[in-house]
């Protein structure tokens, strides 16, 4: 009797195993089919754009800049191991999807610029204002101890040497100045929008023989920046993507960053979002003193504190960078923001490490 009711306990078991393996299957079942059907070698896939270009001129001023409209689609964000010139940090390779947005024609220039920290003394820690009608009490930089363009020239020439904390905080006066949500570009939408839909190193293929007609770095610059919009665009209107000044990203730098995403299934706008530190960022597209293969699509440099060695200053500017005459910025918006991304901000302080 004892053996019977055993073995008849084992059955029950045994079923109600079978019951919960099939349950569970069912459920990755459904779950598979929730996600996005994607094939890596349909990539890029790019989506028909709906926003159109505009132009922005800055309120009160005469002052504008162009923002090209960058399509939707899915990508392999990273390079390939086979390709020459790689870095480490740029894989695994793994598909990405983004959202529309609109991304700033060329790098912001100190035309632009100078509205902003120029327009009064910046060494008063004001609060954010939270009208468009009082931007102009936006927080600025406070003076450099030098000359900020390290005579690089200033008429249509891109801003260098500027932090990725004051970065963010000119995205922001813009934004409360204009009434529309500017701000750095993901890593992501970066690297989505120099590609322009290609594949290759650069977006006009892999041979760097032709980067000299599309950009100012080490071989043609001789030493200096160059005012924008001098050389060929990439297909989506985008000029100086390579070269001329590294651009910053809104992301922290992390070098492995790239294995924790799947490399089967599709991520949706990855963004590694800033901390109140000063180090490490994201800045992308190589400058005017990097070689060819610093300029390639997928290439990726993180700032860190040689950036600033030459600061006297103490304790050291968050606003100003004294060894990275080489980086700047350009700004994007939108189409439908990100949720992890609204109302961003920068939170580095004196204090941050």
């Amino acid at each position: 009797m004892k053996l019977r009711i055993q073995s008849l306990l084992l059955a029950v078991a045994g079923f109600g195993l079978a019951f919960a393996t099939l349950g569970l299957a069912g459920a990755e079942d459904k779950a598979a089919k929730t996600e996005p059907a994607i094939s890596l070698k349909d990539l890029p896939r790019i989506e028909k754009a709906t926003h159109k270009k505009y132009k922005e001129t800055i309120p009160g001023t005469k002052v504008a800049f162009d923002m090209a409209p960058i399509p939707g689609g899915d990508y392999l964000m990273g390079s390939p191991a086979t390709e020459k010139g790689r870095n480490a940090d740029e894989g695994p390779q793994h598909p990405v999807r983004l959202k529309p947005f609109w991304m700033g024609t060329c790098e912001v220039t100190w035309d632009e610029f100078d509205l902003w920290w120029r327009g009064r003394p910046g060494n008063k820690e004001d609060k954010e204002p939270e009208k468009p009608a009082n931007a102009d009490a936006v927080t600025r930089p406070t003076p450099p101890y030098a000359d900020e363009t390290f005579d690089h020239g200033r008429e249509r020439q891109p801003v260098l040497c500027i932090t990725h904390h004051t970065a963010m905080q000119y995205c922001r006066w813009l934004s409360l100045k204009t009434g529309k949500a500017y701000r750095l570009p993901t890593e992501a939408e970066w690297e989505w929008a120099a590609r322009a839909g290609t594949k290759t190193a650069y977006y006009f293929g892999d041979d760097p023989k032709d980067l000299k007609d599309h950009a100012w770095y080490a071989e043609n610059a001789e030493d200096k920046t160059k005012k924008v919009a001098q050389k060929k665009p990439n297909p989506w209107g985008l000029y100086d993507m390579y070269g001329n000044v590294a651009e910053w990203c809104v992301d922290h730098y992390k070098k492995d960053y790239y294995f924790t995403f799947p490399n089967n299934k599709l991520t949706l706008q990855p963004v590694l979002k800033p901390t109140a530190d000063r180090f490490s960022h994201v800045a992308r597209g190589g400058s005017w003193a990097d070689d060819a293969k610093d300029c390639r699509s997928a290439s990726r440099r993180g700032s860190d504190k040689t950036w600033i060695k030459l600061d006297p200053q103490r304790p050291q500017s968050i606003w100003w960078l004294t060894s990275a005459d080489f980086v700047g910025f350009r700004v994007v918006r939108a189409v439908e923001e990100q949720e992890n991304l609204k109302g961003l901000r920068s939170t580095t302080t004196r204090e941050s490490k």
